[in-house]
Order: structure tokens, then C-alpha cells, then sequence
């Protein structure tokens, strides 16, 4: 018998025809710093956690973690001095991830501070937006419902949301979150 070279063949085929016909998106991911954007980002590109240090500028990484969409993430960490720079990062997105730490009830206010920045400026108009409730396998985590509601979040006008609660170092939620993220994406 034949070896299955006919079925790598297709695979081949298969993937080259993904990847030529994949719909791009570009998303800016941001958040607080720790709260585990950098590790979502090589979560999704690696599969693996990698340990990293405070994020100063900016990652972009090419994803494809679902068939037949390619993400361009951007993964901007520039803290509080350089948020008024945020919007240079916003011009060409098709969307914004937004990441919480989910155990850090103090910052919440910060967060929601900092996601209204970029939803008032006109650049992020019509961006559709996924908010990751990260560490949510971690004690005192505050459920998804929970940080929508304190983030304001079913407040949004003339904007696509979702919030997915997810585990960055294990990936689980990840993605079933890109999913939805692709899916919004293409209903804009």
C-alpha cells in the first residue's frame, strides 16, 4: 500500500488555501500593564507561556489561531505617560482587545478610565471591541458580568462588545474569544 502522501498533499493544499484567502484584521491590544497582554498574545502564537517583562512600545505578532483569519495584533504597553499616544496606534485597527486582570479590583477604576480614553477618540469609531477578563482561574477573580457591568460596558452605543473571561497562561478561553472577535469583525 501506499504511503499517505495524498493526504499530506491535501492538508498542504488545504493550508496554503487558508492562508492565501485568510481575512486579515488588525487589532490593537492594550490594557494595564500586568494584565497579561503579552502573555495572551505568545498564549495564542506559541502555545505556550513565556515569561516576559513589562511591555515599553509595542509587539506585533501575526496570528492564526482559527481557520481563515489572520490577525495582525499589535500589543501596546506604554503606561500613563504615554496614553495620549494610544490613539496613533488606533489609525487602521479593525478592532480593539482589551485586556482586565480580573483579580485587580483596585485598578478597575484605572481600566475603565483608560478603555473610555480609546472608545471616545475618533479614530476607534465603529471599532468592534473584545474585552478578556483574564486570570480567571486565580482566587478573587471577579466573574465577566461582573467587570461588564463595573467597565459600564452595556452602556456602548453604536459599538459591537463582547467580554470573554479567560486564563492567559493556559490559554483556555483564548480561543473562543478570537472567535467572537472574528465574527465582529466581519459584521462591521
Amino acid at each position: 500500500s501506499f504511503p499517505n502522501w495524498n493526504v499530506t498533499l491535501v492538508s498542504r493544499i488545504h493550508g496554503f488555501w487558508d492562508w492565501m484567502f485568510a481575512m486579515n484584521a488588525s487589532v490593537m491590544m492594550v490594557g494595564l500593564d500586568g494584565a497579561g497582554k503579552t502573555t495572551i498574545l505568545y498564549q495564542l502564537k506559541l502555545g505556550e507561556t513565556i515569561v516576559s517583562i513589562p511591555t515599553i512600545g509595542f509587539h506585533t505578532e501575526t496570528l492564526d489561531p482559527i481557520s481563515g483569519v489572520l490577525f495582525l495584533v499589535w500589543d501596546v504597553g506604554i503606561g500613563c505617560r504615554g496614553r495620549p499616544l494610544l490613539r496613533h496606534y488606533l489609525s487602521g485597527r479593525n478592532a480593539i482587545l482589551f485586556v482586565v486582570d480580573s483579580t485587580d479590583s483596585e485598578r478597575l477604576d484605572e481600566a475603565k478610565e483608560l478603555l473610555f480614553m480609546l472608545l471616545h477618540d475618533e479614530a476607534s469609531t465603529g471599532l468592534p471591541l473584545l474585552v478578556l477578563a483574564n486570570k480567571q482561574d486565580l482566587d478573587g477573580a471577579q466573574s465577566p458580568a461582573d467587570i461588564a457591568h463595573y467597565l459600564d460596558l452595556d452602556n456602548l452605543k453604536g459599538r459591537k462588545w463582547t467580554i470573554c473571561g479567560c486564563c492567559g497562561k493556559e490559554g483556555k478561553g483564548l480561543l473562543e474569544a478570537m472567535e467572537k472577535l472574528s465574527t465582529m469583525i466581519k459584521e462591521k
